[in-house]
């Protein structure tokens, strides 16, 4: 699976099997994260026996159960784009996991931020984290459920940028807005949307929620692997087109 199909087919999971990943595994995203953090400047971190910080009524409000493996995603209070970095290298690993055929979930507020687990430096902050893990193959009766009810309708199409003639939108701009619908975002509140000014794009986000410059970043990752280019850090920013990928073929 690529990632692409990884953007595609990955949701949002809750239910794990309590299990421990297995020791390639957990090699395998201890080097990613290694990587990450060298080229990001972020503290992420693995941790292996996370699930006394969601396993229970008290702690999860009952959204989970069988977590074990948890993402850990924090960093310099003072870095000006802690938050969208988070969103951008934490999705980078939830796709990862999507290929390997591990169960995510995204969260900002649902577990035991006491846990001596989340302890920080000084000088660093705690975003957010990701349960990782073994889930069923099929979404539970449970997570379907809580899926209904923490999820807000998806926008449609042509609220995600300000062109009005959507019709004569280039294929990479067309794919890259579709990616970005099936970012994942807080409650499913989508607030990365794009402008279209003069044939150059640029990314935003009202910055309003504690959340949304977290989404920005994971929005910007899915834009990027989707229309082939890349954004600088920032809200507002524009977006440059690689040249070797002029003759882009829609995967959407």
């Amino acid at each position: 699976m690529d990632e692409i199909n990884a953007i595609k087919s990955r949701i949002s999971r809750r239910q794990f099997d309590g299990q421990a990943l297995s020791k390639e595994l957990m090699s395998h995203l201890g080097d990613k994260i290694v990587a990450y953090n060298h080229e990001s400047g972020l503290s992420i971190q693995l941790i292996e026996d996370a699930g006394r910080a969601f396993n229970g009524l008290r702690k999860s409000y009952g959204m989970f159960s069988g977590v074990k493996s948890l993402i850990v995603l924090k960093g310099a209070t003072n870095d000006l784009y802690l938050k969208e970095k988070c969103g951008y290298f934490g999705e980078r690993l939830v796709l990862e996991a999507t290929r390997l055929g591990l169960g995510t979930c995204w969260v900002a507020g649902t577990f035991d931020k006491t846990e001596s687990m989340f302890k920080c430096d000084e000088n660093e902050s705690l975003i957010c984290v990701i349960p990782i893990g073994n889930s069923p193959t099929e979404a539970t009766t449970k997570e379907k459920i809580i899926r209904s009810l923490s999820h807000r309708k998806s926008k449609p199409y042509e609220r995600f940028i300000n062109n009005r003639d959507l019709t004569e939108l280039p294929d990479w701009l067309s794919a890259g807005i579709k990616s970005i619908m099936l970012a994942p975002s807080a409650v499913n509140s989508q607030p990365v949307y794009l402008e279209l000014r003069e044939g150059q794009v640029s990314i935003h986000t009202p910055d309003k929620k504690a959340t949304d410059l977290v989404d920005l970043g994971i929005a910007k990752l899915h834009f990027e692997l989707a229309a082939g280019g890349s954004f600088p850090r920032g809200n507002g920013v524009p977006f440059f087109k690689s040249k070797e990928k002029d003759s882009f073929e829609s995967e959407f």
